[in-house]
């Protein structure tokens, strides 16, 4: 009898397939504030259902399959006997009280996105967002600065996926030639406030639309980084961009069609200082667009998010900024499927 050892195998069609089960048993986990319940104790399973008001019916099955999905450790046993503790990367990342938490993008997933790419088909064949604007809302900006509520669960999440590559940055990025620093669409402030503490000569200006400007403010008075950090407020397409040695963009870029990115490649040339340069953040997509399947998706979100917007790869932003003006380009890798691109005038 042959063996069907070289026989394709439907396992990855059915993860992938079936895989809004494992992320939505995550997200419900982080929006419950399972992980932050946890912290660095164990708990057993009928504390976490007291503690999060969880019924009797399914409790072991949300728990043990954040077990089985890697996301939980469990010792002792099974069921009633059963203690659960965070993984290393959950105490890490998905504890609200770790400086590192970057549940505030899954955050967001859970409460607005999950629902919206339930449209991609439509977005695939209209071109067309399938957010709130979907419905007859306002653009997607008005949108989630429309109250304080919503404003603050958009920076939170921004700051959440991008905490760990601006600590990479501040650390790898060679920052000694440069003393002035303007972030654009800098929400708030966590970048700028990031390279202050790691780069304490730095002055750094957090700019982004007047709606952020009081969180902005509130996160850097409550960090005491004011001497180092200011916030100033406008559109960066239609007021002037602060002077500045470095001007930093982290997951903006990919919000615009290509005639907007190459404007604001062009406008943040001309506001850099003679010897200075644009440093980029984003999920960059390889240059081949076969690897970085988290850019590729990133980029299918901006479908979803935006009217025109979409990733690009390090070759893309290349092209765009030496038609703008600058000299070349390098690419640094930060964490995970993000990188920086950096755009020198000189």
């Amino acid at each position: 009898m042959s063996e069907n050892v070289n026989l394709p195998n439907p396992s990855k069609i059915l993860q992938v397939g079936m895989g809004y089960w494992g992320s939505k048993t995550l997200l419900t986990a982080v929006g419950l504030e399972l992980f932050t319940l946890l912290g660095n104790q164990q708990l057993h399973g009928n504390e976490i259902k007291k503690e999060l008001d969880l019924h009797d019916r399914s409790l072991y099955d949300f728990l043990d399959a954040l077990v089985a999905l890697g996301f939980l450790e469990r010792s002792t046993g099974i069921r009633d006997n059963a203690v659960y503790q965070n993984t290393p990367e959950t105490s890490l990342f998905l504890d609200k009280n770790s400086e590192t938490y970057i549940g505030g993008i899954l955050e967001m997933s859970n409460t607005r996105l999950f629902r919206f790419w339930n449209g991609l088909e439509k977005g695939l064949k209209t071109g067309e967002p399938q957010n709130e604007v979907k419905f007859g809302d306002k653009p997607v900006f008005e949108t989630l600065y429309a109250t304080e509520e919503s404003t603050r669960e958009f920076i939170d999440a921004m700051a959440g996926i991008q905490m760990a590559n601006f600590m990479t940055l501040a650390k790898t990025f060679d920052f000694s030639p440069y003393t002035t620093h303007c972030d654009l669409g800098g929400s708030g402030a966590h970048l700028s406030m990031t390279l202050s503490r790691h780069q304490p000569h730095l002055r750094s200006v957090s700019f982004d639309l007047p709606a952020v400007t009081p969180i902005a403010q509130s996160n850097i008075d409550k960090a005491g980084l004011s001497e180092q950090v200011t916030v100033a407020s406008g559109d960066f397409f239609n007021d002037q961009i602060p002077r500045a040695d470095i001007i930093t963009m982290g997951n903006i870029l990919h919000d615009w069609n290509l005639e907007e990115k190459k404007n604001l490649i062009a406008k943040v040339c001309k506001a850099l200082n003679e010897k200075g340069c644009l440093i980029v953040i984003e999920n960059v997509i390889d240059d081949e667009r076969r690897n970085n399947a988290f850019g590729l998706l990133m980029s299918l979100n901006m479908l979803i998010e935006t009217p025109g917007g979409f990733d690009y790869s390090a070759q893309d932003f290349d092209t765009w900024a030496r038609e703008c003006g600058f000299i070349h380009t390098k690419k640094i890798p930060l964490t995970g499927p993000s990188s920086a691109l950096i755009a020198y005038k000189s």
